[in-house]
C-alpha cells in the first residue's frame, strides 16, 4: 500500500477573522466542511488507487468471463454474479462511507469543535494555556488517512483541556456521541476528570462523611443483595431459558402463557384482599357463626369448615361497618367524632368487583394488542438467518452453563428457521390436496360428533345431579360431577390426537391450530351446560339456601378436581407411557408435549376462577396455588419424560392466539355470566351482603337514595350513578368506544405491516438502483480513460 499523502484544507482568512477565530461553531457549518473534506479526500484515494483488489487470478482460483452490458463491458464470476472492476473498485474506494471511518483524528477535532461551543455558549473562560493557533480546526490540521501519533494526540490532549472545562452532566453527553471506541472514551474520560475532584484517598473528607459514605454504600449493597435475590426466588429465572434452547419456541410458550395468567390472578386477587377480605375479617359479622371441625376433607370438596370463612359469598354481611362507638357520660349519645368512617358492605362488594374485572379486562386488551402489534408487526422472517447466525452471541457470557445454554437457544432458533422456510418452499399437488380437504372433512365431523356426545352426557348427568338434595356435611355426594367432566376432558383430546394422526398435516402450526380449535369447542360447549346448571336449575332448587355458597363450593370442586387430573395425566400420560416406551417396546421415542391440550386446559382452569370470583372472593389464591404447582410438574415431566419436536416450527404467534382466546371466549364468556348473576338473578334471602335486595346491582341504587336523603351537599354523587351507571346509552357507547380502539388498533398494525413491506421493497429498489448508478459511473470512467 503507498504511503498516504496529509490532506490540508486551505481556507483563505479574510481580513474580518484576524481578531477572531474561524472555527465551524455551527453543526451545519462543520457538516460542510467535513464534507468538503471528504470530496477531496475521496479524489485523492481514488488518484493513488488505495484499497484496490487485484484481478489476476491465481492458477487455483475460477476464472472470469466479460460480458456485454448496456454499452460496456462487465465482468462475471463462476455463478453469474458480478464482479467489480478496477475501475468500480476505485469509485466504491472513494465512497464516505470508506473514508470517513479511518480519520481518528478529524472525529477528535470535530468534538473539539463542538466543545468549545458548549463552553462559549455556557460563558466559561478559555483556557489562558493554549493559544489561538494551537487549537485544533479543520482549517489548520489535516485530515488523513493515517494520522502521526504525535498529532493525533496533540488534539487528544487539546480536546481533554476542553472537557474538563464542561460541566459533568455536558461532558457525559458529549463523550456518549463520539463515535469511537469503548477505551477511547473511557480514556477521554478519565484524564479528563479534575485532579482536584478525588478527594477521598487524600483526607479531604472528615470522618463523619467516611463513615456516612460507608453506611450508604453498604445500604445500597444490601438493596442490590435483596433484589438479587427476590429475582433469583422466582420459580421461572433459569427455567424459561431452558426449556426454550432445548424444546423449542412452541413449549416455551405454554411457560409464558402460564406466567402471564399468574399476574392476571394476581392483579384481580389485590382489590378483593384490600377492600373486601381485610374489612370483612376485621368486622366479623354478628352473631358469628360457629363452624363444624376441620376434616380433611374440606381441601377436595370446599365445604365444611370453609363454608364459615371469609372464602365464600355468605360470609359477608350486609350492613355498614363503624368503629365501635364510645357512651358519652352525660346522655349516653354517640360522638359523632368517635364514630368512624361508614363502610357498606353490599356497595364495596358490588363495586370492588366491578373495578377488578374492569382493571383485567384492561389489562388484557392491553396485553393482547401489545403481543398482536409485536408479533404481526414484522411481517416475515426474511434475513433472519443472517442475523441469527451472526448476531445472536452475547459475548457478555463467561460461565460454561450459560454458555451451553446460549448455544442450545441458537441451535433452536435455527432449526425452527430452517423448518419454516423448507415448509413455505412445499407445494402439494392436486390430488393431495383433494385427499387432505376429505379427510379433514371427515375427522371434524367426527371431533363435533364426540363433542356433542360429550355435552350430551354432561347435561345428562347435571339433570341427575339436580335431583340430589344438598345434605350439609355429605358435600362428598357431589364429587361425581367434577369427576365425569373431567374425564371427559381428559378422554376426548386423545382421541382428537389420534385424528390428527390420521389427517398428516404438513404444516405443524396447522395441527396445533386445528388442535386447539377442536379442545376449544368441547371445553365451550361443557361450561355453557354448566353455567346453565348453575344458574337456571340450582337456583330453583335452592331458594331456602344459599345457592351462592352452593355455586362458589362447585366452582371450587372442579377446580381441584382438574387439578387432580392434570397431575395423573402428567404422571400416567407422559411417565408411564416413556417406561412402557423404553423398557417393553424397546424404542427411544418419548412423547412430545401436547401444547393445545395443556394450553386449553389453563384456559379452562382460569375461566372457573372468573365465573367463581362473585361466589368466592378468594378463588384467585387456589388458582395461583395451582398455577404453581403446575409449573413445577410441567417442568419435572417435559425435563424427564418429552422429547422436543420431531418437526421444529417457529412460535411467532403463539403468544397473541392464546392471549386472544384468553380475552374473547373466556374472559367474555365469564363476564356476560357474571353479569346476567347480578342483574336477572334473586339473590338468597339468608345470607350474602345482597339478602335483602332483589337483584344484586340494586345496593347502589339503596346507596343513591340514602345520599339523597343525607343533604344537598352529596347531590352530585346520585347524578353521577344515574347518568353514568344506570344509563344504558353510556354502557353501549362505551362498548363501541372499546371495540373501536380495538379496530383502530387492529387497523394501525396492518398499515405497518404494508408501510414495513413497502420499505423492504424500496430498500430492494435502492440496492438495483446503486448498481444502475456504478455502471453508469464505470462507462464514464471508461470513456475517460479511451479519451486519454
Amino acid at each position: 500500500m503507498a504511503q498516504p499523502l496529509p490532506l490540508v484544507l486551505d481556507v483563505p482568512e479574510t481580513p474580518e477573522d484576524q481578531d477572531q477565530e474561524l472555527s465551524p461553531y455551527e453543526e451545519s457549518e462543520v457538516h460542510d466542511s467535513f464534507h468538503q473534506l471528504i470530496q477531496e479526500q475521496s479524489l485523492r484515494v481514488a488518484e493513488e488507487g488505495l484499497e484496490l483488489q487485484p484481478l489476476a487470478g491465481t492458477p487455483g482460483e475460477p476464472s472470469l468471463r466479460w460480458v456485454p452490458c448496456s454499452g460496456h463491458q462487465t465482468l462475471l464470476g463462476p455463478e453469474g454474479a458480478p464482479v467489480p472492476s478496477r475501475a468500480t473498485l476505485r469509485i466504491l474506494a472513494s465512497m464516505p462511507s470508506r473514508t470517513i471511518g479511518r480519520s481518528r483524528g478529524a472525529i477528535i477535532s470535530q468534538y473539539y469543535n463542538r466543545t468549545v461551543r458548549l463552553r462559549r455558549r455556557s460563558s466559561r473562560p478559555l483556557l489562558g494555556s493554549v493559544t489561538r493557533s494551537a487549537r485544533p480546526s479543520l482549517r489548520l490540521y489535516d485530515l488523513e488517512l493515517d494520522p502521526a501519533a504525535l498529532e493525533e494526540d496533540e488534539k487528544r490532549s487539546l480536546l481533554v483541556k476542553e472537557l474538563r472545562g464542561l460541566t459533568p452532566a455536558q461532558r457525559d453527553h458529549m463523550l456518549r456521541g463520539m463515535p469511537l471506541s469503548l477505551d477511547e472514551k473511557r480514556s477521554l474520560r478519565e484524564k479528563s476528570r479534575s485532579p482536584g475532584g478525588r478527594r477521598g484517598h487524600d483526607g479531604g473528607f472528615s470522618c463523619c462523611s467516611q463513615l456516612r459514605y460507608a453506611c450508604m454504600l453498604g445500604l445500597h449493597s444490601l438493596g442490590l443483595a435483596l433484589l438479587s435475590r427476590l429475582h433469583a426466588a422466582r420459580p421461572w429465572r433459569y427455567a424459561l431459558k431452558q426449556i426454550g434452547g432445548q424444546f423449542g419456541s412452541s413449549v416455551l410458550s405454554y411457560f409464558l402463557f402460564l406466567k402471564t395468567l399468574l399476574a392476571f390472578n394476581a392483579l384481580l386477587l389485590l382489590p378483593l384482599l384490600a377492600f373486601l377480605v381485610a374489612v370483612q375479617a376485621a368486622f366479623p359479622p354478628s352473631p358469628a357463626r360457629p363452624g363444624p371441625a376441620f376434616t380433611g376433607l374440606e381441601l377436595l370438596t370446599g365445604a365444611g369448615r370453609f363454608t364459615h370463612t371469609v372464602m365464600y359469598y355468605g360470609y359477608y354481611s350486609n350492613d355498614t361497618l363503624n368503629q365501635p362507638c364510645v357512651s358519652l357520660r352525660d346522655g349516653g349519645l354517640c360522638s359523632a367524632s368517635a364514630s368512624g368512617l361508614p363502610y357498606s358492605m353490599p356497595l364495596a362488594y358490588l363495586f370492588t368487583m366491578g373495578a377488578a374485572f374492569f382493571i383485567t379486562c384492561v389489562t388484557l386488551v392491553y396485553s393482547m394488542s401489545r403481543s398482536f402489534g409485536e408479533s404481526f408487526c414484522v411481517g416475515s422472517t426474511k434475513g433472519v438467518h443472517a442475523v441469527t447466525v451472526f448476531c445472536s452471541w452475547d459475548y457478555k457470557v463467561t460461565q460454561k452453563k450459560a454458555c451451553h445454554l446460549q448455544q442450545d437457544n441458537i441451535r433452536t432458533q435455527l432449526k425452527e428457521l430452517l423448518a419454516e422456510w423448507r415448509l413455505c418452499k412445499r407445494s402439494p399437488g392436486a390430488c393431495g390436496q383433494l385427499r387432505q380437504v376429505a379427510v379433514l372433512g371427515l375427522a371434524w365431523l367426527l371431533c363435533l360428533g364426540i363433542t356433542l356426545g360429550c355435552a350430551v352426557a354432561v347435561l345428562t348427568f347435571s339433570e341427575v345431579m339436580t335431583q340430589t338434595p344438598v345434605v350439609a356435611g355429605q358435600e362428598a355426594r357431589l364429587l361425581p360431577l367434577p369427576l365425569v367432566v373431567c374425564l371427559l376432558n381428559l378422554g376426548a383430546p386423545y382421541m382428537f390426537r389420534g385424528l390428527a394422526i390420521l389427517e398428516r398435516h404438513d404444516s405443524p402450526v396447522l395441527e396445533v391450530y386445528v388442535a386447539i380449535c377442536r379442545n376449544l369447542i368441547l371445553k365451550t360447549a361443557i361450561l355453557g351446560i354448566l353455567c346453565y346448571h348453575w344458574l337456571g336449575r340450582r337456583v330453583a332448587a335452592l331458594q331456602v339456601g344459599c345457592w351462592e355458597d352452593f355455586v362458589g363450593q362447585e366452582l371450587y370442586r372442579f377446580m381441584v378436581m382438574d387439578f387432580v387430573f392434570a397431575l395423573l395425566d402428567t404422571l400416567f400420560g407422559e411417565l408411564l407411557w416413556r417406561f412402557i416406551s423404553e423398557r417393553k417396546l424397546k424404542r427411544r421415542r418419548k412423547p412430545e408435549f401436547d401444547i393445545a391440550k395443556n394450553v386449553l386446559d389453563l384456559i379452562y382452569g382460569q375461566t372457573l376462577t372468573w365465573l367463581g370470583v362473585l361466589f368466592s372472593p378468594l378463588l384467585p389464591v387456589v388458582q395461583i396455588l395451582r398455577l404453581l404447582l403446575l409449573f413445577q410438574v410441567k417442568k419435572a415431566s417435559l425435563r424427564a419424560s418429552c422429547q422436543a419436536p420431531r418437526r421444529p416450527w417457529l412460535a411467532s404467534h403463539m403468544s397473541t392466539v392464546f392471549l386472544t382466546l384468553l380475552c374473547f371466549p373466556s374472559f367474555l364468556g365469564a363476564t356476560i355470566f357474571l353479569c346476567y348473576a347480578v342483574w336477572q338473578v334473586k339473590p338468597s334471602g339468608s345470607c350474602g351482603p345482597f339478602r335483602s335486595l332483589d337483584a344484586m346491582y340494586e345496593a347502589g341504587t339503596v346507596w343513591v337514595h340514602q345520599l339523597e336523603r343525607a343533604g344537598p351537599g352529596a347531590s352530585w354523587l346520585p347524578w353521577l350513578y344515574r347518568h353514568l351507571v344506570e344509563n344504558t346509552f353510556l354502557l353501549f357507547l362505551a362498548s363501541a368506544l372499546l371495540l373501536a380502539v380495538i379496530y383502530l388498533n387492529i387497523q394501525v398494525v396492518k398499515g405497518q405491516r404494508k408501510v414495513i413491506c413497502l420499505l423492504k421493497e424500496q430498500i430492494h429498489n435502492e440496492g438495483e438502483d446503486k448498481i444502475f448508478l456504478i455502471n453508469k459511473l464505470h462507462s464514464v470512467y471508461e470513456r475517460k480513460e479511451r479519451s486519454r
